[in-house]
């Protein structure tokens, strides 16, 4: 009878990128098992051989009977975010999973598989100049409540002055959501694309200054360094070693967090919890210039 090893990951396209990192080590693990992953976002691990069957979250269909009922299956369902170490931020993302699943954490990085297709797809971002991949939006093209999230994107004030430094020499892809303030100077990238034609606007950039979201997990499993800029999230827990983090600078509370409970500021952009105020207060822009 067969025996299996089941991994639940549920959320964001980063999140599941991340977990691209442990995918050899639950293999090694488990070696006399078969590896069954129910993922939110399958197409990132459609390439990998070591998982046995790929499943997309919510079309699960004879799910219970095939890998359930009466089958010696280890079921890993856990939520990471919820989890000490996550709450007080004390400890990466990847090293909670670790803990979870009784894994060694050996600072594992995301690994994006690219077949032969895929690989094609980076002709598309080929210009006449070096190029350069600014995202200042994270998180879901579409449905945000409002254009600006202050927790994760980068300001566009920002934004416009790395932009006004650069644009002579680059050739700039602004990737945003379509109800972004627009930036001159740029190729504005705003539509949904497919994740891994999103991701391939990486491979021949020169420079990519990203923020909190999809891109820097990729840029990471590329091992290509970036500079990702942090404001409400932090690079200890979402972050990767290979890139230049650099966090807002921190400054006083008043009442703002009158509604947080186990997280201080909330991915879903709670204007009221924005502490900062102006731009300036996030981030020295001489000091980002300079590191760019």
């Amino acid at each position: 009878m067969n025996k299996y090893v089941l991994w639940h990951i549920q959320g964001g396209l980063g999140k599941n990128v991340a977990a691209t990192s442990l995918i050899p080590d639950l293999k090694e693990k488990y070696s006399d098992r078969k590896l069954v992953m129910v993922v939110s976002w399958p197409e990132i691990f459609l390439q990998n051989k070591s998982i046995d069957r790929l499943l997309h979250l919510g079309n699960t269909p004879h799910f219970y009977d095939d890998y359930i009922h009466n089958k010696d299956t280890i079921v890993f369902r856990h939520e990471a975010y919820n989890q000490s170490a996550h709450v007080h931020k004390s400890q990466h993302l990847i090293h909670n999973w670790c803990d979870l699943m009784g894994l060694e954490y050996k600072e594992q990085q995301p690994q994006i598989i690219i077949n032969y297709a895929q690989q094609q797809l980076v002709a598309h971002w080929k210009r006449d100049r070096p190029t350069m991949v600014l995202q200042t939006n994270g998180g879901p093209f579409v449905g945000q409540k409002y254009s600006y999230n202050w927790c994760r994107d980068i300001p566009m004030e920002l934004g416009q002055a790395i932009v006004e430094k650069f644009k002579s020499q680059y050739h700039i892809f602004h990737i945003c959501r379509k109800e972004s303030p627009q930036i001159p100077d740029v190729e504005r990238i705003d539509m949904p694309l497919e994740n891994l034609q999103l991701f391939s606007i990486l491979a021949q950039s020169q420079k990519r200054v990203l923020n909190d979201s999809c891109l820097q997990h990729a840029a990471a499993a590329f091992k290509l360094k970036s500079t990702v800029l942090w404001v409400g999230t932090s690079p200890k827990v979402f972050g990767y070693r290979i890139h230049d983090n650099i966090e807002a600078k921190k400054t006083d509370v008043a009442n703002q967090r009158i509604g947080s409970y186990l997280f201080d500021f909330q991915f879903d952009n709670n204007l009221h919890e924005c502490p900062y105020l102006s731009a300036q207060e996030m981030f020295d822009f001489n000091e980002v210039l300079s590191r760019i």
